[in-house]
This record gives structure tokens, C-alpha cells and sequence, in this order.
């Protein structure tokens, strides 16, 4: 059996966000067993692929070294890298995820991916996050996680957040506390429209390089703020940093990205 390691949402390889993904299995292995290889490759996520009878159309499920979690945006993406690029798929791909049908498109070495908008909802900022963050928080808003909108570029990317008070605060976001997304429009010399960060204690991840799902909010909101659908993000993860394009369509947002194999592996299982 193999495996690959991916980065996606990565404008070169060692940069975006890692993902390892898994050959796709004929049956679901046990969910402990799953979790157990998870946490051994110790990534923000690994994915893994179930064959169905349609060569375009694969179940996936995703778990971070220490649960398992109902979307994930750049591990949808590696997978379809992985399926398109590694296994010879073709170049549209139907997920079937307990978060509900999503799909990845291949053109020109860039993948975009159709998935539910969630429209994020103003709410008073929660007791405590300014100062977990260690930043002035200017609005919050809730979805599946929570969104700190800080003053500008350079606040987002001084951030040095306390994870052990950020890891309780959150309880109004549907994913539960310790996921926070910090965002702030970008300098005007930028070349992307809004930077921002994501910090996940609550699910055991520290800092995200590359959120794809939080984008799935952040599009909405910066869309109606700036009155544009197309946007151009940058997640700004210290040392790597992850480039995702995303418009709103409708219900949906397309997020769309480049991807790098960084290696293929045997497993000896």
C-alpha cells in the first residue's frame, strides 16, 4: 500500500500546506485504525480514499493526528492531486464526504474545488479572545469556526496567540471551541486581497498553513466587504505561507490552487 505526501495550496513545493494521502482502499478500515496512522504521519491531516464503481467518484474522510473532522479543504485537494496526477484519474473528481458531495477539477496544473458557502454570522466578540490573541480585535463572526477581523496585515502576521487560552474560546462556532481564523485586508503593495491565520488547538493543531475550509467563510465575508466575488487570499504561515484563490458562486464557493507530490511511500502494514 501507498502513500503520498502532498502540498497543496502551494505556489511551489515546501510551501502550502502538507497532506498525506492514502491508496484508495477497496473497504473502510476500522476508524482506530485509520486514526492510528494519522497520528504515526503526524500531519494536519491525512486523507483517505474509498473506490467506488465509478473511477471519477471516491469516498474520503480526513483525521488530524488526534480525531477525525467533517471537511477539510487542502487534504480534498492533495487527494485529488494524488488521484489525478499519481493514479491516472480523470481530471474531475467526486468526493463523497460526511460533510456531503465535493468535487475537484484539474486544468493546467491547477485545481479548483466546489464547496459550500458558509455564510458567517456578526457576533459579539467572546470573553477572552483579544487576549489569547494578544491583538486589538476589531469583529468576530461565526460559521464553522470563528473569524477575528484584526486592523491590517502586519497585526495578522505578528500574531503570537496563547493556544492554552485559545483552545476554550470559540463555543458559538458549529465546530465547537479552539478554532480560530484571524484575517485582515491586505496592503494595498500586496499582491493578494486579504491575509490571514488559522490556529486550531482544539482539534490538536497549533497553526494551519492552508485552510481551505475557513476560506469557505472568509469568501463570503470579504466578498460583500469589498463588493467582488474574486478574491485572491494568503494564508500567511511563518516559513511557508499558502496561496488559494476563491470566488462566491451562489450557494458555493470555488476555491482553486496548485499542488506538489513531495514523495511517495510504501507502507508496510
Amino acid at each position: 500500500m501507498r502513500q503520498w505526501l502532498v502540498d497543496a495550496f502551494a505556489s511551489a513545493p515546501l510551501r502550502g500546506n502538507p497532506a498525506a494521502v492514502v491508496e484508495p482502499f477497496d473497504a473502510w478500515p476500522e476508524d482506530a485504525w485509520m486514526q492510528a496512522l494519522a497520528q504515526e504521519n503526524n500531519q494536519s491531516e491525512t486523507a483517505f480514499l474509498l473506490k467506488t464503481d465509478d473511477p471519477a467518484r471516491f469516498g474520503l474522510r480526513w483525521f488530524t493526528p488526534s480525531m477525525e473532522v467533517q471537511l477539510c479543504g487542502h487534504a480534498t485537494l492533495a487527494s485529488g492531486h494524488v488521484l489525478i496526477r499519481e493514479l491516472g484519474a480523470p481530471p474531475r473528481i467526486t468526493f463523497d464526504t460526511k460533510w456531503g458531495v465535493l468535487n475537484v477539477t484539474e486544468a493546467g496544473g491547477r485545481y479548483e474545488m466546489n464547496f459550500p458557502a458558509d455564510n458567517p454570522v456578526s457576533i459579539a466578540p467572546p470573553e477572552g479572545l483579544a487576549e489569547a490573541l494578544g491583538a486589538e480585535v476589531l469583529e468576530v463572526w461565526a460559521g464553522v469556526y470563528l473569524v477575528a477581523i484584526l486592523k491590517d496585515e502586519t497585526a495578522v502576521r505578528r500574531l503570537k496567540p496563547d493556544l492554552r487560552r485559545l483552545s476554550g474560546i470559540g463555543m458559538e462556532a458549529k465546530s465547537g471551541p479552539g478554532a480560530v481564523c484571524v484575517a485582515a485586508l491586505a496592503d494595498k503593495k500586496s499582491p493578494y486581497d486579504v491575509v490571514s491565520r488559522f490556529f486550531a488547538p482544539g482539534v490538536g493543531i497549533s497553526e494551519d498553513p492552508a485552510t481551505g475550509s475557513s476560506h469557505c467563510m472568509l469568501s463570503p465575508l470579504f466578498s460583500a466587504k469589498l463588493d467582488r466575488e474574486h478574491l485572491r487570499f494568503h494564508q500567511a504561515y511563518p516559513g511557508r505561507g499558502g496561496d488559494i484563490g476563491a470566488h462566491k458562486n451562489g450557494p458555493r464557493v470555488i476555491l482553486a490552487g496548485q499542488a506538489f507530490t513531495v514523495y511517495e511511500a510504501v507502507l508496510r502494514l
